[in-house]
């Protein structure tokens, strides 16, 4: 994943653009940047590597370094940027979230133009924000270009851009799947990917930009350079995982949506006749908790915290680079509260239930701290397909999904064709992909979300949903 920050104003405003993007930490872990204008210094820029230290320690000398009136910033959990770029539009400062699927093909695209080239990173790849620019860099304006790009890439791919005169221009990706919202002050204007980012430094949210829309910034005023498009396929992951809890997308905040969502998987366990006696719900932390205090105020059985994550020094899981190094750390941060495990049936909400790996880790740490039971929920439905829009799991093919695994060790090939039938709780291949999901990682019963039921929580138009990763349908 990744998300963007940037600033026009009248007045200086490198550190707002500074809390403002360390405000998207939780979208990305591996680089951070910075970039600014001054009518004296120009463009500048900065990157650092944030894997093992987080973004605002690797910026804190940033303000002794750079100025600027306009300035962008990122998280990026994939290539560095942002990147400063000459080309015939001029020189600009851009920066990118989302995913190119046909890269190589984009690339060769390039290249075939005279005296195309790119710098090129370890193993020769492109880095995907270049590329972007590339794509833009061959038409005759800023808004001829990012319409070039948003029809040739295959995937995602939102824009921001900080021209070398002290505007923005700021694009949403061609169908919508994440957010770009614009804030205002006094001084000028904000653009980020969560709204409550600039909202907490004294902006107003004035509005979302439309799929594949595009406006021009200035201390001034907007001006729409492209109209939004009339597909919307928002990701209805931002509501389910990777969103923070005070984020607002299309009018739905994150943290009411995961109320709802676990209200409904409560009535959903009652429908179905659950009634096993049960001490506590709880969450597995941190955005599985929401969804949690929703399944416990609807099923009035106690919510309670029987592990805490210790994040002071450790703040997420998947900092080191080796995922053996990644799950020794999730398992060194969960420090149980004895009192609230041993001789207890516990049930857990969890956003997602993706590979699996730590949620059975999860479980024997339970159960070695004394729990007698432990029943687990997932707050959406099976994941049955990687997805291909986004960059945001680490899926680099469907067998890596636990319930796909599962399904073909129940029935190979032929599972394929039954799909739908394995997301459903009610049919008997979906009772058995639970159990057997459930045996595997020692769960007393095993429950997902239905598509339903998650569509219902956000409450937007479900033609406006991307739920690509749970049914295969774009």
């Amino acid at each position: 994943m990744g998300g963007f920050f940037g600033i026009t104003s009248r007045a200086q405003c490198l550190a707002d653009v500074f809390f403002g993007t360390d405000y998207h930490s939780h979208l990305g872990t591996r680089r951070g940047g910075l970039a600014a204008y001054d009518r004296e210094l120009g463009l500048q820029r900065q990157i650092h590597n944030i894997e093992n230290a987080p973004f605002r320690t690797r910026f804190e000398h940033v303000f002794s370094e750079m100025r600027g009136t306009s300035a962008i910033g990122c998280i990026s959990d994939t290539d560095p940027q942002p990147l400063l770029v000459r080309s015939r539009l001029g020189v600009y400062a851009i920066c990118t979230t989302g995913v190119i699927n046909n890269a190589e093909a984009l690339i060769g695209h390039c290249l075939s133009r005279e005296g195309a080239a790119f710098d090129a990173m370890t193993g020769g790849k492109v880095n995907s924000t270049q590329l972007i620019s590339a794509l833009i860099n061959q038409k005759n304006s800023f808004a001829e270009g990012i319409r070039y790009a948003q029809e040739m890439v295959e995937g995602t791919a939102s824009v921001l851009i900080l021209t070398d005169g002290g505007s923005l221009i700021a694009a949403r990706d061609r169908f919508g799947r994440l957010p770009v919202q614009i804030g205002k002050n006094e001084n000028g204007y904000a653009v980020s990917f969560e709204s409550f980012a600039y909202e907490k430094l004294g902006y107003e949210h004035e509005r979302e930009l439309g799929p594949s829309e595009a406006v021009l910034l200035t201390p001034e005023g907007m001006t729409q350079l492209l109209k939004p498009g009339n597909k919307k396929r928002i990701c209805s992951f931002l509501w389910s995982y990777y969103g923070y809890p005070t984020s607002t997308y299309e009018g739905v905040n994150v943290e009411e949506m995961r109320y709802r969502n676990g209200e409904s998987m409560a009535r959903q366990d009652a429908a179905a006749g659950f009634d096993v006696p049960i001490d506590y719900v709880g969450g597995v932390p941190d955005s599985g908790t929401p969804h949690a205090i929703g399944y416990s105020n609807q099923s009035r059985t106690p919510f309670a915290r029987a592990f805490i994550k210790y994040t002071p020094t450790w703040a997420r899981s998947f900092m080191p680079p080796e995922q053996s190094d990644r799950d020794r750390v999730a398992k060194m941060k969960q420090i149980p509260v004895k009192e609230l495990i041993k001789g207890k049936n516990l049930l857990f909400v969890d956003d997602s239930i993706v590979r699996g790996t730590q949620l059975k880790e999860t479980v024997e740490f339970l159960y070695e701290n004394g729990a007698s039971s432990v029943h687990m929920r997932s707050a959406c439905p099976p994941i049955l397909f990687g997805c291909k829009y986004l960059n945001f799991s680490r899926a680099t093919s469907d067998m890596e999904l636990i319930a796909r695994r599962v399904i073909d060790e129940l029935e190979g090939e032929e599972g394929l064709n039954h799909l739908e039938e394995y997301a459903d709780r009610s049919t008997l291949r979906g009772q058995a992909l639970r159990k057997a999901i459930a045996e595997k990682f020692h769960f007393d019963s095993l429950e997902f979300q239905s598509l339903d039921g998650v569509v219902k929580a956000i409450g937007l138009d479900p033609c406006e949903l991307c739920t690509y990763c749970w049914n295969g349908k774009e």
